[in-house]
């Protein structure tokens, strides 16, 4: 891991991130946000049809030598439906930062590059879906501006206990 004064940098994830993130996606699964389960091997690719490089932004420190990046996180946006009247919303779809990089900003720096993101590419609002348990992403996302507008209680049935599904927005461009 790079030196905490080392810069953050985030961009546009490529092919070749796919191992990489792949294998942040499985170090950071928890019940505190996710309701599928623990991945098994075989473990399916990062990157599918659904799900391209494009669709996402990575965090990377410089690794110290000034030749290798280390990726440290990624969000990833989607459209919430394939509607045209719906084409000005992107939604958060997946936020994940490595356990030794938390505490450093790399969540929010995301959040913010997926915002600038989704202005670049014409868009007004952006949109997530987080469990109501989730109590460090709720704060998170309300400090950036995103406010609770609806939630679904008890929509998931998780490690025992049922959790609400919150939704939360904000727009963009005035």
């Amino acid at each position: 891991m790079a030196a905490p004064e080392t810069p953050l940098r985030t961009r546009t994830a490529r092919a070749e991130d796919g191992d990489a993130l792949g294998a942040l996606d499985r170090a950071t699964w928890s019940p505190l946000h996710a309701v599928v389960p623990a991945p098994q091997p075989p473990y399916a690719p990062f990157f599918d049809d659904r799900h391209r490089p494009e669709d996402h932004l990575v965090a990377e420190y410089a690794d110290g030598t000034g030749k290798t990046n280390v990726i440290v996180g990624y969000v990833r946006l989607g459209r919430p439906t394939p509607l045209a009247c719906n084409a000005h919303v992107r939604q958060i779809q997946g936020l994940a930062v490595a356990a030794e990089a938390r505490g450093r900003g790399v969540a929010r720096a995301l959040l913010r590059a997926a915002m600038a993101e989704t202005v670049r590419r014409g868009g007004r609002r952006i949109t997530l879906r987080v469990l109501g348990h989730n109590a460090p992403a709720r704060a998170l996302y309300a400090s950036e501006g995103f406010a609770v507008e609806g939630v679904l209680p008890g929509e998931f049935f998780l490690d025992g206990r049922y959790v609400d599904d919150v939704f939360m927005g904000r727009l963009l461009t005035e």
